[in-house]
């Protein structure tokens, strides 16, 4: 893991509200606005470009935690920026973002998310476990 980054330093990633990130289940639409699930997406994605510079090629990340605080509706076509901000490397070598994402001025959500980098094979294995824990 290149350890480039220090707290405080910022990514932003913006994006338009789609239809198919509206609020819905398949019981059917909740509301036309920019799900809260959604948002935990696109959220996961800002943290990751963190994630994406710091990596070596044979390593990669994987989401450790995401938390959602949805303050405003947005809606489909609504271009949404979300500026994420580099918080910290934990003991357990866990990489912490937070995050607020905006519709023009109007905070729409904020939290934080955590992801490890880990080499691949790594990875591989865990989920080689778990699958044959399964069986």
């Amino acid at each position: 893991m290149k350890l480039i980054f220090k707290k405080g330093d910022t990514k932003t990633y913006t994006k338009k509200v789609k239809q198919e990130e509206i609020a819905s289940f398949e019981s059917g639409t909740v509301h036309e606005v920019y799900s809260t699930f959604s948002i935990a997406k696109d959220a996961e994605w800002s943290g990751r470009s963190f994630v994406l510079d710091m990596k070596e090629d044979d390593e990669e990340g994987i989401g450790t935690s995401i938390s959602v605080n949805h303050k405003s509706p947005a809606f489909v076509g609504e271009e949404i920026m979300y500026i994420a901000t580099f918080e910290e490397i934990t003991d357990k070598k866990e990489i912490i973002t937070s995050y607020k994402a905006y519709a023009g001025k109007r905070l729409i959500a904020e939290g934080i998310q955590g992801q490890r980098i880990l080499p691949k094979a790594k990875i591989d294995d865990i989920f080689i476990q778990i699958m044959a824990d399964l069986d």
